[in-house]
């Protein structure tokens, strides 16, 4: 209430005006780009479309990374090469016991940004492949390289997806304990016995 009272001077006004001004001259520019975007990606609709499936990634999303690849795949051998391209494939970060740094090569910044963004989207997805991968690496290593390692899943996925032709098919947020059942197994009886618990296990039989 305090801040609303007083009295605004001409020279204010006009500073205000300016500003408005300048809001509505960006908000119309934007929208008269996007529908330029719009109308010069409709040729590959499906394909944005299939890039659209993947958790996390919007239709913006999807675009920036048809327009930053050039939506050919076929002039990358793998998805490895793609990765190291665009900047999201982390170096060996160990050597004879001694570890390096992780970072990232430089890359399209446009794209990296648009991948952490959408990894941070895809975060906050449930029962979901790549929100299971963020909270597993976060849990060791931080937020941030769980963003830059989601992101560069969401890369490899897309390079699959257009390559393949086909929408995303998530693999479900058990995928890593399915891979690691033995491992898990072991750790969770540990981690019973450091709390005092006598476990014994017996295997069900999985109705058919």
């Amino acid at each position: 209430m305090e801040a609303l009272s007083g009295r605004l001077k001409p020279h204010q006004s006009f500073l205000i005006a300016e500003h408005l001004a300048q809001i509505d001259y960006l908000e119309g520019a934007i929208e008269r780009l996007s529908h330029q975007i719009e109308e010069r990606l409709r040729p590959f609709d499906q394909e944005i479309a299939w890039l659209d499936t993947i958790p996390g990634v919007n239709r913006r999303t999807a675009e920036v990374l048809w327009a930053e690849t050039g939506g050919d795949m076929s002039r990358f051998p793998t998805a490895r090469h793609l990765a190291s391209w665009a900047g999201m494939c982390p170096g060996n970060n160990e050597s004879t016991g001694k570890r390096r740094s992780g970072r990232t090569r430089k890359g399209s910044p446009w794209l990296r940004h648009r991948l952490v963004e959408a990894a941070h989207g895809a975060a906050h997805t449930k029962n979901k492949y790549l929100s299971s991968q963020y909270h597993r690496i976060g849990t060791r290593r931080g937020k941030k390289k769980a963003q830059v390692a989601v992101g560069h899943s969401i890369l490899v996925i897309a390079y699959h997806l257009l390559t393949r032709k086909q929408p995303y098919s998530d693999l479900g947020a058990n995928y890593f304990d399915e891979c690691d059942r033995q491992a898990v197994t072991k750790r969770c009886v540990n981690r019973l016995q450091k709390l005092g618990f006598k476990v014994s296990l017996e295997k069900l039989q999985m109705a058919a």
